[in-house]
Order: structure tokens, then C-alpha cells, then sequence
């Protein structure tokens, strides 16, 4: 080997370590676009549903605002103090799952909420005295006149596949003007009754809702 080919060989060598260098370079700046989808797809497993709950939408969601349970196209309040009926659902099927009492202006609401197949009907009357259902005991309900009312088209919890409204068995709201109590009673032979003790016989109205489907009882002021 001559002299000027021993010259070269250290250079040549060199050369071949630099180019193996700038491999590895580009070997190491395709890493982090090959870990991006994994590191996307842990935050979308992060369990949460957008709204930091983790806990699933419906979980997750609020419980239904008693503000939200009136109806602004409801019919005028009556002049009189009939009872008003409600015919439920051919196929209704239903349990009360919450009872709700709320002040607006010019009346007070009760909201009979209920869960299943269906929808319910009704029967809202003024009685001299609230009575049980099946026994025929007298119920004590706070207030000057009661109105009794009858869900229809409601079946048992091993019926309906829904739980039934718990307790209490007594509820008040201190927003309240004209409903001085609600008195949950049972369910019996495919109604649910309730006793609502007001200030006065006054006028009142009452509606369905669905979504869930709610039976809407709003008393007036009285004059």
C-alpha cells in the first residue's frame, strides 16, 4: 500500500461514521409522529365525556331543573275549582320516580314524574279529607283544603322495570305560598295517589309533559 493510500483511509473512515450518524438522526425524528396517534387515542380513553365527569353522558347529566317543568302553552287556570282529568296511554305502564314543588309567579307547581312505558293519566280533585288507598285511613295534610291526586296507568316496580318514588313521604318547599304540604300515599290496583294540602280552595290546572313524562299540577293564587 503506498503512502498516499494510507493517507486516505483515516478520512474514509470517518466520512462512513458521520453518514451512519445522520441515519440514526433521521430514525430518531420519525419517533414522535409514530407515538402521536397513541398519545391522541390515551386522551380519548381518558374515561371523561367531554364534561369532566367520567361518568358517561347520561350518568353524567344533571337532574331535570323544576324551572324547566312548566309548560307556557298550558291552558288558562279555570274560574272554578272542578276536578280535571287526564286519560293515560293505551299501553301505560308507568312509576312515579319523583315528586317536585316549586313557586312561580302566581301559583305553585307540583310535578309527578314518572318513568316506563307510556304515559299516565289523572284524576285531581278537592276532598273534604284525604284517605289511603286500599285501607281507607284518613291522611293528615297540612293546609285549609286538600287535593287528592290520582296517577293512572301505573303498575308495581316488578311490573314496570322502574323504581318507585322512595320518600319522603311528606314534602314541603319553604319557596312555597299556596302548597303547604305533599303527602305521598301508595300504589294500588293501577293508580298512585298523593294528598296536597294547599292555603285555600283555590283554582287549579293540570297538564302532561314528556321527556320525561311528568303530570304538571299548578295551583292559583288565590283571588
Amino acid at each position: 500500500m503506498t503512502s498516499r493510500s494510507r493517507a486516505t483511509l483515516p478520512g474514509l473512515l470517518a466520512l462512513a461514521l458521520v453518514l451512519a450518524g445522520c441515519g440514526g438522526d433521521g430514525d430518531d425524528a420519525a419517533s414522535p409522529s409514530t407515538s402521536a396517534p397513541a398519545s391522541s387515542s390515551a386522551a380519548g380513553g381518558s374515561g371523561t365525556d367531554g364534561d369532566g365527569t367520567g361518568n358517561g353522558g347520561s350518568s353524567g347529566e344533571a337532574p331535570p331543573d323544576s324551572n324547566a317543568d312548566g309548560d307556557d302553552s298550558a291552558a288558562p287556570f279555570p274560574a272554578n275549582t272542578e276536578p280535571d282529568t287526564g286519560q293515560a296511554s293505551a299501553d301505560a305502564l308507568v312509576s312515579v320516580t319523583d315528586i317536585r314543588i316549586g313557586r312561580h309567579d302566581g301559583f305553585d307547581r307540583v310535578v309527578f314524574e314518572t318513568d316506563g312505558t307510556g304515559t299516565p293519566g289523572w284524576d285531581v280533585r278537592y276532598v273534604d279529607a284525604a284517605q289511603s288507598q286500599g285501607s281507607g285511613d284518613d291522611i293528615e295534610v297540612d293546609g285549609d283544603a286538600v287535593l287528592q291526586v290520582t296517577i293512572t296507568g301505573v303498575g308495581i316496580p316488578a311490573d314496570t322495570g322502574v323504581d318507585e318514588y322512595s320518600g319522603p313521604d311528606r314534602l314541603s318547599s319553604g319557596d312555597a305560598e299556596v302548597v303547604t304540604e305533599v303527602v305521598w300515599d301508595s300504589t294500588f290496583e293501577g293508580t298512585s295517589q298523593a294528598a296536597v294540602g294547599v292555603t285555600a280552595e283555590a283554582p287549579f290546572r293540570v297538564y302532561l309533559l314528556e321527556g320525561p313524562a311528568r303530570v304538571v299540577l299548578e295551583v292559583a293564587d288565590p283571588g
